[in-house]
């Protein structure tokens, strides 16, 4: 059997399971596949694939073109980028692993902070000789906004609050009794907006929140308030972001995702001195990939033994 382990950046996939238990032909992919027929002429011989989150889309059209792959294994617990009703007529079972919330919250706070701080700014200039050139912002006193209060939102409150916030959330099935069980206010959309001095998205990307932050929204912002998304790229309408960032309408942005990744190295984002980037860490930690990689080697033996566990419906 051959195996595909997909966008590993890193190349670090066969150090954190037991592949070779799996007796198969194993190829790890360490750079980004973006164009589909690239895509399917290098899969092309493969009866499994392993796919690290969301970096790869796999859509009916691309999926119908893989008639070799039995098994689409994804990190993590869902994929938006697998059309799995697709993949199951074709006979492609589909399955997932488990993985870590804390992770991701953690790397919020680090973008909140940096942001706050200026560090994109200070750190390079520390590298060059200079010394204090910017003001920061202290976040006791002020406002965490959180948009979606689910098990990463509700992590993010929390270390809010030591800071000595207030936090306050909106989605749309949020009731007062839930955010009263992580001390938080729910107000409405436009309030959320509004109000928040630091506005952080912790949604799952849907069709109902795909461009859910827009111009208005954005213009609702105060002029020095941050937005914050380590969630997906898509929530927020890219181009009216970058309107307000140019116009320094907002305090600034702190970005963990993107509408296109890898971000292209032009992006207009790069060279915006009034945003921090990472390029999509939430996630990457040895504990994560612990979890992810061993959890793919389980779940690709299970199939072959004929009982494919986590499997995705």
């Amino acid at each position: 059997m051959k195996i595909a382990i997909l966008d590993d950046y890193q190349n670090v996939a066969l150090g954190f399971a037991d592949w070779a238990a799996l007796d198969a032909e194993i190829e790890v992919f360490t750079t980004h596949l973006g164009d589909p027929d690239e895509l399917v002429e290098r899969l092309a011989g493969f009866e499994v694939v392993v796919a690290m989150r969301e970096r790869t889309p796999f859509p009916a059209d691309l999926l119908a073109r893989l008639p070799r792959l039995k098994l689409l294994v994804t990190t993590g617990r869902r994929n938006a980028a697998i059309d799995v009703d697709a993949a199951r007529r074709q006979g492609i079972v589909v399955c997932g692993t488990a993985s870590v919330a804390p992770p991701t919250a953690e790397l919020t706070w680090a973008l909140i902070l940096a942001a706050a701080r200026n560090l994109a700014v200070e750190l390079p200039s520390m590298r060059a000789g200079g010394w204090q050139s910017t003001v920061g912002t202290g976040l006791s006193g002020r406002t965490l906004g959180l948009l979606g209060l689910g098990r990463l939102g509700s992590r993010v409150a929390k270390v809010g609050q030591a800071f000595g916030m207030e936090t306050i959330a909106w989605s749309r099935h949020l009731t007062p009794g839930r955010a009263a069980e992580h001390g938080v206010t729910v107000v409405s959309k436009q309030d959320l907006f509004a109000r928040a001095d630091v506005l952080s998205i912790h949604l799952v990307l849907s069709e109902r929140t795909r461009g859910l932050v827009g111009a208005a929204e954005l213009a609702a912002m105060k002029p020095d308030a941050l937005l914050v998304n380590t969630s997906r790229g898509p929530i927020v309408d890219e181009a009216a972001l970058l309107d307000v960032l140019r116009g320094r309408r907002i305090g600034g942005a702190a970005l963990d995702v993107f509408d296109v990744e890898p971000l292209p190295a032009d992006h207009p984002l790069r060279g915006l001195p009034n945003v921090v980037l990472t390029p999509h860490l939430g996630y990457v930690t040895r504990e994560t990939y612990e979890v992810f990689f061993r959890e793919a080697v389980e779940d690709i033996a299970a199939y072959l033994a004929g009982t494919p566990v986590r499997v995705i419906t």
